[in-house]
């Protein structure tokens, strides 16, 4: 298991320094990043999460997934690797 989170259906209004003080909640967060839009430069609803060990990760999981935030509930799991050769994003 890794110690870094994807966390879905993010409000477009959320900061990663926001994201970062809502997991520090459960743990050391290590690093938060949000996805953006390469072409528009607009967020695309997702990021990532990693905190420092994995029971902290688990610990954010059952806490903040389907938590409410700026009105949208977080899907929270396991950042699963991207495929390989994968140009998709």
């Amino acid at each position: 298991m890794t110690n870094k989170l994807f966390v879905g259906n993010l409000a477009y209004r959320v900061s990663e320094e926001e994201l970062g003080q809502l997991f520090a909640q459960t743990g050391s967060v290590v690093s938060t990043h949000i996805a953006m839009d390469r072409d528009t430069g607009k967020q695309r609803g997702f990021g990532f999460v990693e905190m420092s060990t994995q029971s902290e990760a688990e610990a954010a999981i059952k806490e903040f997934n389907g938590h409410m935030l700026q009105g949208r509930p977080l899907s929270v799991s396991i950042s699963q690797p991207k495929p390989r050769g994968s140009n998709r994003y």
